[in-house]
């Protein structure tokens, strides 16, 4: 059975690989701050892997899933009104 990267769509032969793939998978480790909008990395927004918050000194957004979202949870849509 292969397990394949929700993100990058890489595959691998065991769940192992992929778990360890996940925590650097360049593809689901960019953040984007609600707040600010500023886009930073991941490992930037967090010092423990649990507690997260926008790294730019102008900003008070926190929390993944809060403030701070992974830019893969977005898409973009064209507007029909004219």
């Amino acid at each position: 059975m292969t397990h394949v990267c929700r993100n990058c769509k890489r595959t691998f032969s065991t769940e192992l690989e992929l778990d360890l793939h996940r925590d650097t998978c360049e593809e689901a480790s960019q953040l984007v701050c609600r707040e600010c909008g500023e886009m930073v990395s991941e490992r930037r927004a967090t010092r423990d892997g649990w507690h997260y918050r926008c790294p730019n000194d102008d900003c008070s957004g926190s929390g993944l899933g809060e403030d701070l979202h992974h830019t893969g949870d977005f898409s973009v849509a064209t507007s029909s009104l004219q």
